[in-house]
């Protein structure tokens, strides 16, 4: 079960930063999350939950585009990369809308290497 934090609970500033450590990556894959990780970890629970979840979910997209890449050569790399891509958007875009409420989200296929 997933904790959800009230409004009450988070202030303005953990609530733009934990939608920061999901949507930057859309734009600087794991660089975005791993610097509001790296700054606000020890500062912030909810912070560090957020960016450490966006995190891994971007080291776990490098890791499949990397094998997508390397099955270019058999053809079926093209699709499984145009399609993780895709995946990654919306995922990313779900995960946004989630911190937006202060609510936990676990992304699916996530190797969870940052604890």
């Amino acid at each position: 079960m997933t904790k959800n934090y009230s409004d009450n609970y988070l202030s303005q500033e953990e609530k733009i930063l934990g939608i920061l450590a999901h949507f930057l990556a859309l734009f600087t894959s794991i660089f975005g999350p791993l610097i509001i990780w790296l700054i606000k970890k020890d500062q912030s629970e909810w912070i560090d939950k957020q960016a450490k979840e966006s995190l891994n979910f971007q080291i776990s997209m490098a890791i499949y585009q990397f094998v997508a890449g390397i099955l270019m050569f058999i053809l079926v790399g093209f699709v499984l990369s145009i399609a993780l891509w895709i995946f990654n958007l919306v995922f990313v875009v779900i995960a946004t809308l989630k911190a937006r409420n202060g609510e936990n989200y676990r992304y699916p296929l996530c190797i969870r290497l940052v604890k």
